[in-house]
């Protein structure tokens, strides 16, 4: 049987952080820099987290694993407390700040999923009712990307969804 690493209760080193959360070091160095974790220095110079980074951690690997930009978890992490660990109702209110973008983007990956069955591998023997189909580019004066796949509201402007060329 595997033992954990022993830590601190207040701090972690990035080693037992990484050990901890299965994210790699460099990983944590990444995010970081990125400003989505924070650490302080000892007097040796070496990194320590607050306890609390590990929810953190697993947030943003969850958020990233689900396809949303880090520009986004990083906007939503900057509504948490840095001095203090996050309570119950700090999580509670991020989780409903995204309830309904997290609600579209399961129907639009609904949606991807029960339009597209029929065109994977059909070799456009569909192509009268194929929903991916914009003849002319008629759907050109919609807006940008697949207009018939995309649900209304992410169509219009959804924050998950990245826009960096």
């Amino acid at each position: 049987m595997v033992q954990p690493p022993s830590f601190d209760a207040a701090e972690l080193t990035v080693g037992q952080l990484a050990a901890r959360s299965g994210a790699p070091i460099t990983t944590l160095h990444f995010y970081e820099k990125r400003g989505l974790i924070h650490s302080r220095r000892t007097t040796g110079n070496q990194r320590r987290y607050p306890r609390d980074t590990l929810r953190r951690v697993a947030f943003i690997r969850v958020a990233q694993d689900l396809g949303i930009p880090l520009r986004v978890i990083a906007a939503a992490l900057e509504g948490l407390p840095q001095g203090r660990t996050p309570t119950r109702e700090d999580w509670a209110e991020l989780s409903r700040r995204w309830h309904t973008e997290l609600d579209e983007r399961i129907q639009q990956m609904t949606r991807l999923r029960d339009n597209l069955a029929d065109c994977i591998g059909c070799g456009c023997l569909s192509i009268d009712r194929c929903i991916l189909r914009n003849r002319d580019d008629t759907l050109g004066t919609e807006g940008t990307g697949p207009r018939r796949l995309l649900t209304e509201r992410a169509a219009r402007n959804s924050q998950f969804t990245d826009r960096r060329a």
